[in-house]
């Protein structure tokens, strides 16, 4: 039990519960003063070493990366970095991804932010919001900043984000909200007057969900004086008056939004829940000076850090100092907390269960004996039969917990030997299920793709669980992991059309310089693994990239129609899109085809020649053509049969239209409606002469005109 001993030995004891700080990545590659950008959106600068207390940095949840800009409130000596601010992008391995000039001339940056979907969000500090798309941070949708606050509000004094959005308390203690910060118009709005009074300060705030709030709508708690103030759409309450928690100096809400963690002036750690209807536990910490960060470590524990120390308090017990000599940055996780320091990134969380019945000190549990039992077994001793004995009427909780612990492990040795373990388990109970095993090994292979430093995602399994497959795929193809992001696919059974399509897309952005005929052979190489996948998306994206010719090679492969046809029209290849459509035999399609050549040809103003020649040399466009232009174009319908030789077909529509002039009510004897229709008879016969078939019709014509002169006359 050696092996537990040693693994327990670095845990920390934290109330009943124990906490381990597992080193993800040491060291990081910025620690190197030679680091350089790389990837798709660097320039070749250097980076340099990246000091975390003269930087404003943002991180994003779930291994997200890491976003960081020289903070110009600073004196910074600079070394062998560029004196220009640059945007920077790395991966939570360190690995630089990108880097971009500050965009010169704008307002003091505030803060930066991840959104949900992780565009990179800037808060300047006149309270616009400059947003960047990854990973080559180009501005999205454009280099314009986007104001959020009322004219002659006085900037910002304070912000929290949250997925969504951000919540902005201005220097005149208003505040505004935005839920959909990402939208071209975010739509802020401004929240009821929090009524601080002018000889007041707002010390700190923080912000309660959306989804954890019943309205659906973000509250705000701003602590003021000796009170907390609670502000949403609906007004503003007084929260904590009866509590007696004075001066709140920092505060953060637990993950699930019930819970607030709050530091008071006189040093007390406060726990309480968001209704402020009781106080759950207090602790009494050696410092007044209110924490730089405070965070929840999941739903047990809270995180205070003031330079050099970084203090874990529970409900009950002692706390658990950690020492460090360089500044650190706390990321909150869903089971955890991301420690982010100059050298490396650790993750701090709660032992779990499973884990701690295995290798928890002097634990006998099933689990701990069966995983000795797998021990013995390696060695050929006879105690790992006589251990099977002792847990055989327990052997599948053992196993379960052995699958789960192996789960929760970064090391990939340890994983491997808890999985051992399990297996030595299965082969005496055949009553637990085999998928159990092969989901977690499914997982596992995944996890440690991902955690890998080369693409620094260093996810938790509870955190894959929450973001589940599709979505990890697509923050792989987003930041340029295609290889690793198709083969995740392929080993979950998962469609690899979003993979391939992304790349595709991306492919045909970076080559530039590559002939449209060479980087076509390529692309289809890629875009025929996947059965049905859409050419004509693919093709839409070489359009708006300026390759035009490219996108008409590409859309001839796409085999759905009503796919490859518009946009078919919107590279100008119309005769091929109604050679398409009439191939298709819908007549939807052919008609949207000859509706948009019609439109063009009325916009230029142009012959409508080459659209008749168009149409006749195709017997159903023509024929759909003939029956809706009956019911609206007659002009156009005569001109079309005039053009293409169909005379007697002329000669219809005048007698039919001079018929509907005789319907009509003011077509009186004597009427000035006579006179255009004989003329209209009279074009007729002309008409019907010009042909041998048509003699009667000729010869009626006539005589009809005539007897409608006659009839004027008398």
């Amino acid at each position: 039990m050696s092996s537990s001993v040693s693994v327990a030995a670095e845990w920390d004891l934290l109330s009943d519960r124990f906490y381990r700080r597992i080193t993800v990545y040491s060291p990081l590659p910025w620690s190197s003063p030679a680091a350089s950008t790389s990837g798709s959106g660097g320039s070749g600068g250097v980076v340099g070493r990246l000091d975390l207390s003269t930087h404003i940095v943002a991180t994003a949840p779930f291994g997200g990366p890491i976003a960081a800009v020289r903070d110009d409130s600073k004196i910074v000596q600079l070394h062998s970095e560029p004196s220009r601010r640059r945007l920077l992008l790395f991966s939570s391995s360190g690995h630089p991804v990108a880097s971009s000039p500050w965009p010169p001339q704008l307002p003091r940056l505030h803060s930066l932010a991840f959104s949900s979907s992780l565009n990179l969000i800037a808060l300047l500090s006149d309270g616009s919001i400059l947003r960047f798309r990854l990973p080559d941070l180009k501005p999205n949708p454009n280099s314009s900043p986007v104001p959020l606050l009322p004219p002659a509000s006085g900037g910002v004094a304070d912000a929290a984000f949250w997925g969504g959005g951000v919540a902005v308390l201005t220097e005149d203690n208003r505040v505004v909200v935005t839920t959909d910060i990402e939208a071209a118009d975010p739509h802020p709005r401004e929240l009821p007057d929090p009524g601080v009074g002018q000889d007041e300060q707002v010390l700190c705030m923080a912000v309660v969900e959306p989804q954890f709030v019943m309205s659906g709508s973000p509250e705000i708690l701003l602590a003021v004086g000796d009170r907390v103030l609670a502000v949403d759409e609906d007004g503003v309450q007084t929260l904590g008056e009866g509590l007696e928690i004075g001066p709140v100096q920092k505060m953060a809400v637990s993950p699930n939004g019930k819970l607030l963690a709050a530091f008071s002036h006189d040093g007390r750690l406060l726990v309480i829940p968001t209704d402020f209807s009781r106080i759950i536990f207090e602790y009494e910490c050696d410092s007044a000076l209110p924490p730089d960060q405070i965070a929840w470590c999941g739903l047990d524990s809270v995180l205070l850090y003031w330079s050099e120390v970084l203090l874990m308090v529970g409900p009950n017990g002692d706390p658990v100092h950690y020492n460090y000599d360089e500044p650190i940055k706390l990321i909150p996780e869903c089971d955890g907390v991301r420690i982010l320091s100059n050298s490396s990134m650790e993750f701090l969380h709660r032992v779990p269960d499973s884990t701690t019945l295995i290798f928890g000190i002097g634990s006998m549990s099933p689990a701990a004996l069966l995983y000795d039992a797998r021990d013995h077994y390696d060695k050929q001793s006879a105690k790992a039969y006589d251990n099977y004995q002792l847990i055989s009427s327990s052997l599948p909780e053992a196993i379960e917990a052995c699958i789960d612990a192996a789960g929760h492990e970064f090391d990939v040795s340890r994983q491997h030997t808890l999985l051992r373990a399990a297996t030595y388990g299965l082969a005496f109970c055949s009553r637990f299920p085999h998928e159990r095993f092969q989901e977690m090994c499914k997982m596992l292979r995944v996890l440690n793709a991902v955690r890998d430093p080369q693409t620094g995602m260093p996810l938790t399994i509870q955190q894959y669980k929450l973001l589940t497959a599709p979505v990890l795929i697509g923050r792989l193809i987003n930041a340029n992991h295609h290889l690793l992001a198709l083969r995740i696919s392929e080993y979950l059974n998962l469609n690899p059309e979003v993979v391939i399509m992304h790349w595709a897309c991306e492919k045909i952005t970076a080559s530039a310089a590559i002939p449209d005929t060479v980087l076509l052979e390529g692309l289809l190489d890629k875009l025929r693994l996947c059965k049905g996948i859409s050419y004509a998306a693919v093709a839409a994206h070489a359009d708006n990239s300026g390759r035009r010719k490219l996108a008409a090679m590409l859309v001839d492969h796409e085999s759905q129609s009503s796919k490859q046809i518009p946009l078919l029209l919107s590279i100008d290849e119309q005769d091929k899109a109604l050679s398409k459509a009439v191939e298709s035999g819908d007549t939807d399609l052919v008609y949207l085809v000859l509706f948009h050549i019609w439109q063009k040809v009325a916009i230029e103003k142009s012959a409508p020649l080459d659209f008749f020649g168009v149409i006749n040399a195709r017997p159903l466009a023509r024929d759909l053509f003939i029956a809706h232009a009956r019911h609206s174009k007659h002009e156009v319908l005569k001109d079309f049969f005039l053009t293409t030789g169909r005379l007697q077909d002329a000669a219809f529509l005048l007698l039919k239209e001079s018929r509907e002039l005789e319907r009509n009510p003011m077509a009186s004897k004597g009427s000035p409606l006579h006179g255009p229709q004989i003329r209209l008879i009279e074009q007729a016969h002309r008409l019907f002469a010009e042909t041998k078939e048509h003699i009667f019709e000729s010869k009626a014509s006539e005589e009809h005109a005539k007897l409608l002169r006659y009839v004027m006359i008398y």
